[in-house]
């Protein structure tokens, strides 16, 4: 008898994409729908994972990705019911130069403008790859700003997807 199992490994996403949006409506939830409606990304499962980006992974436009699916993402979304208030989300790719390497996904969001949130998650990725001592090759974000009317949501995001 072979004491040893099998280890299962699941394929890891090869392809990823930088998603924002913006949603205002009467309750939280239809708010944060309405911020996924306008990224491109709604009508899937998001799955919140934590911040890599798997090596050699490819960033393109959003894929059509099919109704239902369970879709790996990174995000950051900030929701607000203060008339008036300005509140914004943003995420960040910083890849390596060394190819073998993984990526590093930053998300964050404030109240405040979209300038500063993109500002300070560029700069979330440059401390990760200081802190593992890697060279960045480049650093790519994307962000969104709500100024709020009834209940507002700011979202941002990279979904993990298969090509």
């Amino acid at each position: 008898m072979n004491n040893s199992s099998p280890i299962h490994t699941m394929k890891a996403p090869n392809i990823l994409s930088l998603v924002a949006g913006v949603g205002d409506a009467k309750n939280y939830l239809n708010a944060f729908d309405m911020a996924l409606l306008d990224a491109g990304i709604c009508n899937v499962n998001l799955i919140r994972i934590s911040s890599i980006m798997p090596p050699k992974a490819e960033i393109i436009p959003l894929p059509n990705i099919p109704m239902g699916s369970l879709v790996p993402t990174a995000y950051g979304y900030k929701v607000s019911e203060n008339k008036g208030e300005t509140i914004s989300a943003a995420v960040s790719v910083a890849i390596p130069k060394d190819k073998e390497l993984c990526g590093l996904i930053m998300e964050y969001s404030a109240i405040g403008g979209k300038k500063e949130t993109e500002e300070t998650v560029r700069e979330m990725a440059k401390i990760g790859f200081e802190m593992r001592g890697w060279e960045i090759d480049k650093i790519i974000s994307k962000a969104s700003e709500c100024t709020v009317e009834n209940i507002g949501c700011a979202f941002a995001a990279v979904p993990l997807w298969y090509k």
